[in-house]
């Protein structure tokens, strides 16, 4: 179960993308969003309602294309889960991966926007859709949601705070 949590929450982290606005500012969504973070996350729904983990990502951007991958893993106790994901422009949207996708045992990400400093995608694993926001509070503060389409509603289900370890990097 902590590995579905970690990849709804890195999935959450990853899907960043515009379909709506120019690649400018979606570039800098991406460029503030490279670099180390940290962070606690909670899970605030569900069978495991109350469990805290604490996250560590690095985050780059690719050559010559729109986008991001993020490697890192998230602790709970003594047990840690590696993460990896990717995520670029794909025509006028993005799609990624988180671990090895859906028809492995991680998310798929198929569609999203980037409006000024939050990023909106949607996720996606068999009859499991979702979305994920990530909302740059400032240079070296980001607040991650991910939720589940439960009938009409999304369900927030994990929520994570991350804090760039070295803001000067995003300047660069």
């Amino acid at each position: 179960m902590f590995r579905n949590v970690a990849v709804i929450s890195l999935s959450a982290f990853m899907v960043l993308g515009s379909a709506s606005l120019a690649a400018s500012s979606d570039e800098k969504f991406f460029r503030q969003v490279s670099g180390q973070w940290t962070g606690p996350g909670e899970i605030v729904a569900g069978k495991y309602k109350g469990t805290k983990f604490i996250c560590n990502f690095a985050g780059e951007n690719p050559d010559g294309k729109v986008g991001m991958s993020l490697d890192g893993g998230c602790r709970v106790g003594m047990l840690t889960q590696e993460m990896s994901a990717k995520v670029q422009r794909s025509g006028k949207t993005y799609v990624g991966s988180f671990l090895d996708g859906a028809a492995g045992q991680g998310l798929d990400v198929v569609g999203g926007s980037v409006r000024n400093n939050k990023a909106v995608f949607k996720i996606l694993r068999n009859k499991l859709s979702g979305a994920m926001s990530a909302h740059m509070v400032s240079q070296d503060k980001m607040n991650v949601t991910i939720s589940v389409q439960v009938e009409d509603e999304l369900v927030p289900v994990i929520g994570m705070t991350l804090k760039k370890v070295n803001p000067k990097l995003a300047s660069q």
